[in-house]
């Protein structure tokens, strides 16, 4: 039967009108398959057996005929991968057929399918058996003549119970000596022990007349061993490989692991040249760059030359950048307290006239020597803090210019709070990722 004629409207049996009478079908089914005249179309999985009678007759006990895989496995002590195939035959027979098919419903989770016992017309044409009605619901009125001893041999054999065949089980059949695991061996396996003297064993001179000869010698690494090596090596010495799959890069590095290449040599060769337009991928990046390198460098001495003018980039950019790194440190600005006044003043300033143009008559003078000391926070009156907050609540610009002319960041949160601070650095990284167009 297809798997559109699984289906009761679709179906051309008719429904068993008692588990004997289907359980007669069941067991022509089986002499048809013991002819070879049936086959599911299953190749890998069971065929039919004992275990499809132990299923059909377990159905046939349900009132319900609402069979769950679970329960039957159970049931049978067998797999429920197993009650699948064998349900997938009784399908395929036309013994079987849906009513529903199961389904998992969010928060009840899974229904087992509903089926109906079918006996197939191919049964009825073979037996000689009349019906009358139509459809499914048809029912049986007589049977041929010369048909009427092999529905006895039948029936006789659905009254009976199948037999499977045991499991095979790991233990022997001979009983254990073992009176802790229950053995019901009455004979000792110690009997027929030889125990040597004392004198043999307590002076623990006598060797083996057949000592044990190690054949294995030290372990060498195949081609993939070696490439997933190589691999690993990477992955711990370039930074941008950290995280990498190791299989995925032993895979990459197959052909130059292949060719005998270092670690060194893979790094040198995968960062001596470095696009603009490049994967972002670390073992994307790690293919793009080593493509074709195996081909190009094929001796030690040229995979040498490269490592060689490899380490020679790396060590003048560190020189190019070390002047730089001398002068970027964390706190740029001037020890003094009255230089830092002068700064702060003259950045004020500064921004003064950046907003707008001003006399000369504004401009003043701010002598080094008579610059007073700054004032300290804990000297401003509780008024004057929270007008500077109110005003920096109105105009984020006024911690931000605060910052710029020499305020530390500690003492801005200390005088304008943690959050107007943040609000203010906040605005001021969302205007520099802004595009200007």
């Amino acid at each position: 039967m297809t798997a559109a004629s699984q289906w009761l409207p679709a179906t051309t049996g008719r429904i068993a009108t008692c588990a004997h009478s289907w359980m007669t079908a069941v067991h022509w089914a089986g002499t048809l398959a013991a002819k070879g005249l049936y086959t599911p179309t299953q190749k890998h999985g069971p065929k039919w057996g004992p275990t499809t009678v132990a299923v059909a007759q377990e159905i046939s006990a349900l009132k319900e005929c609402r069979p769950s895989v679970d329960y039957l496995a159970r049931k049978l002590k067998t797999s429920a991968r197993t009650i699948k195939y064998h349900l997938a035959m009784l399908r395929e027979t036309g013994l079987l057929v849906y009513r529903s098919k199961g389904t998992r419903l969010s928060g009840v989770g899974g229904r087992a399918s509903e089926f109906e016992r079918v006996i197939p017309v191919a049964f009825d044409e073979a037996l000689g058996i009349r019906t009358v009605g139509e459809g499914a619901t048809r029912r049986p009125v007589g049977a041929a003549e010369e048909s009427r001893s092999l529905l006895g041999k039948l029936a006789k054999k659905a009254a009976r119970k199948a037999r499977r065949r045991p499991r095979r089980t790991t233990v022997s059949g001979r009983g254990r000596c073992t009176p802790m695991q229950g053995g019901t061996s009455s004979r000792s396996s110690a009997a027929g022990t030889y125990s040597p003297s004392e004198s043999k064993l307590a002076s623990g001179r006598k060797s083996s007349p057949t000592p044990k000869q190690s054949k294995r010698g030290p372990r060498t690494l195949n081609r993939v061993g070696r490439r997933y090596q190589l691999a690993r090596e990477l992955i711990q010495l370039v930074p941008w490989l950290h995280g990498a799959s190791t299989p995925r890069i032993a895979w990459i590095i197959r052909h130059v692991a292949d060719a005998g290449w270092s670690a060194i040599e893979v790094q040198a060769a995968a960062e001596r040249i470095v696009s603009e337009k490049e994967p972002r991928r670390p073992s994307g990046l790690l293919a793009y760059r080593l493509a074709s390198c195996h081909l190009l460098y094929t001796t030690k001495d040229r995979r040498k030359v490269l490592v060689d003018e490899w380490r020679d980039s790396r060590v003048a950019e560190k020189a190019r950048h070390s002047g730089n790194d001398e002068l970027t440190g964390t706190d740029r600005r001037p020890a003094a307290v009255s230089v830092q006044r002068i700064m702060r003043e003259a950045f004020r300033r500064v921004n003064e006239i950046a907003a707008g143009p001003i006399d000369d008559a504004d401009c003043f003078e701010i002598p080094v020597e008579t610059a007073p000391e700054p004032v300290a926070l804990e000297d401003l009156g509780h008024e004057l803090v929270l007008a500077s907050r109110a005003e920096a609540a109105k105009d984020h610009r006024v911690i931000l210019n605060a910052l710029e002319s020499g305020m530390t960041e500690l003492d801005a949160r200390r005088l304008y709070t943690h959050w107007l601070v943040d609000q203010a650095l906040g605005a001021q990284r969302r205007a520099e990722l802004t595009p200007a167009f």
